[in-house]
């Protein structure tokens, strides 16, 4: 019970509100465990209903969580929208507990992972599904505005809003609004929104008055959608800085016991990296470590910076990658829209534009080779990755050709068929003598 304990009780200080609001709803914590509040409340039920370590490791009543559990793990991989709303029935009380601790053993799988990428595309799997329910939360969404944001306010209604075009327009302004307009502290938005790509999260494409961003209606993007996609790079950000300080307490006893699913998701997260570089018909191995960790990290869910984005899409023109391919890349992005970068890539494909060099990547933190991590990268002329292929397809050519010239001319060549099987006889005999 005291390790259990321990992993619920264990919450990272950052940049939020000093004091949370109360919320004693047992749906609302049970629908969003990651809550600083949800902690006394699971340590509530874990000594009521005795669920110790053992018990939510490999006991029977709690093979439903585990079920759940691995259901988010799967979901945080392979989803594109993260982990499924759809759960247990909330509104039960066993429904609550199935809910509540299948977050906690997913969070211990990935405690014991150590795998930092996992993390991070597990941290935004679950910022994403509670994104998505907030959005219709309305109840519950500025108590979870006041946990993770330092200054939060309505609007006052007198405030010019969006106005639509025409009544088409205004009706799809309606269905998106719930009838609030917030206003959120200009340190909170600077802050969070460098995270997130889009011309309308640009302090400049905002209006600040007192200290403060309005957030305003659009036409299909309202006010409250637009807070709670700022909290859900908040959330991200709690869920993530939680498990890399945790992280390292692991036991070793704990992390064997946890192998099974732990293995179950790295194979996950290879399966779904190879699938990444099959979309393309050149050789994995002719590509610069810098394009591969990028293509990695896309696919994993980190949110890349821009340079290394136009980066991606700059290399990929050279080598003559279909649009498409480029595309593909980026479709593990937390933010990827298919139209937006759809757009963005045939730009980039237009404009022809130069790879960066090996000294800007580095200064963008784009660069992910130490010295002594790959040979090539440690030629004093290597400055480029358009050098780097050429020089790794110079060297197959090279080996290849040497290849060729040691093989014995009445030697079959792979793939090509022989009439005779007693040549291959013979030239085994000729061989031994």
């Amino acid at each position: 019970m005291v390790v259990l304990i321990w992993v619920l009780e264990c919450r990272v200080l950052m940049p939020t509100p000093k004091v949370t609001p109360s919320i004693e709803d047992e749906v609302t914590l049970a629908r969003y465990p990651f809550l600083p509040q949800a902690s006394s409340w699971i340590q509530k039920l874990a000594l009521t209903h005795d669920i110790d370590l053992d018990e939510l490791l490999q006991g029977q009543w709690m093979e439903k969580a585990r079920q759940r559990a691995r259901i988010r793990l799967i979901d945080s991989i392979e989803s594109k929208e993260g982990v499924a709303v759809v759960g247990g029935d909330i509104f039960t009380e066993e429904g609550r507990i199935i809910e509540a601790f299948s977050f906690y053993y997913a969070r211990l799988v990935v405690f014991a992972s150590e795998d930092e990428r996992l993390i991070s595309r597990w941290a935004q799997a679950e910022a994403t599904r509670a994104e998505q329910i907030l959005i219709r939360d309305s109840e519950n969404l500025i108590k979870i505005a006041k946990t993770f944001i330092s200054r939060i306010d309505k609007a006052d209604h007198s405030i010019a809003l969006y106005q639509p075009s025409n009544r088409a327009s205004a009706r799809k302004l309606r269905q998106s609004q719930d009838g609030n307009i917030w206003k959120i502290g200009l340190a909170d938005f600077i802050e969070i929104c460098p995270k997130i790509t889009g011309s309308r999260w640009r302090l400049a494409n905002n209006q600040v008055s007192a200290g403060q961003v309005t957030l305003f209606n659009e036409q299909q993007y309202s006010s409250s959608a637009k807070l709670a996609r700022l909290l859900r790079e908040r959330i991200k950000q709690h869920i993530e800085q939680e498990a890399l300080e945790k992280m390292k307490n692991i036991d070793l006893e704990l992390a064997m016991r946890l192998a099974e699913p732990v293995g179950m998701v790295r194979n996950l997260m290879a399966s779904k990296a190879s699938e990444a570089i099959a979309l393309v018909g050149a050789e994995e191995s002719d590509w610069p470590p810098c394009m591969r960790n990028i293509i990695a990290e896309l696919t994993n869910g980190v949110n890349v910076n821009h340079f290394g984005r136009l980066f991606l899409a700059s290399i990929s023109a050279a080598l003559a990658l279909p649009e498409e391919s480029c595309v593909g890349f980026f479709k593990g992005a937390p933010d990827f829209k298919e139209s937006t970068t759809s757009y963005q890539v045939k730009h980039v494909y237009e404009g022809a534009y130069t790879p960066a060099g090996c000294s800007k990547l580095k200064l963008n933190h784009n660069c992910p080779v130490l010295p002594g991590d790959d040979r090539l990268c440690d030629i004093s002329w290597m400055d480029h990755p358009l050098k780097y292929i050429r020089a790794t397809q110079r060297w197959k050519a090279k080996n290849r050709n040497s290849e060729a010239e040691n093989r014995p001319d009445d030697s079959p060549i792979e793939g090509e068929q022989t009439n005779q099987t007693e040549s291959s006889d013979s030239h085994e005999k000729t061989t031994d003598s």
